[in-house]
């Protein structure tokens, strides 16, 4: 998982007991949950991959997203940058709109389903199901998870305290210690 940091005033992190001066409000993947799970010198052949596109053995389709999290104390929102599966048709209808201005005016939101696991919850996010909204050219979609009882899709609905996104950080920062 790769991060992005918030400019704050940082936090002392539990798990090392050092001062961090920024807290990551974003984490995310370069690629498709699938992608890692295949050998090394299959993936050139069995997939085509962007930065926000993947197609796995000519059968499988991703679109990249967010899912955003309210965070109670903060302005802006926590962010899973997260891979999202979707059917050929709705793939080729985001493809042949990706740069066309007005594209999230034209296009109605599409099911998927999460194709990330995102640690740090107690219950495995993958196959979590999601509506994906399509954005104006330049923003990655929006990723809405099927409002159930699953502790992401609660976080995303009711939002998370800045002391959860701590607690996400040191998890992540820390989980091979």
């Amino acid at each position: 998982m790769r991060f992005f940091k918030r400019k704050s005033n940082g936090y002392i992190c539990s798990c090392c007991g050092k001062r961090h001066d920024e807290l990551p409000m974003s984490y995310g993947s370069n690629a498709p949950y699938y992608w890692f799970q295949s050998k090394p010198e299959e993936r050139d052949v069995r997939f085509d991959l962007n930065s926000d596109l993947c197609i796995m053995d000519d059968e499988h389709y991703f679109i990249r997203g967010n899912i955003e999290i309210p965070v109670f104390e903060e302005k802006q929102v926590f962010t899973w940058d997260v891979w999202v599966s979707l059917s050929k048709d709705n793939f080729n209808k985001a493809v042949s709109t990706w740069s066309k201005s007005g594209r999230e005016k034209e296009l109605e939101p599409m099911f998927g389903w999460l194709s990330t696991s995102i640690p740090c919850y107690s219950v495995e996010t993958m196959n979590l199901k999601t509506m994906v909204n399509i954005r104006k050219v330049g923003i990655r979609p929006y990723i809405e998870l099927e409002p159930n009882e699953h502790p992401l899709a609660l976080e995303q609905r009711n939002g998370i305290s800045i002391k959860r996104v701590q607690e996400i950080a040191e998890h992540l920062l820390h989980k091979n210690v």
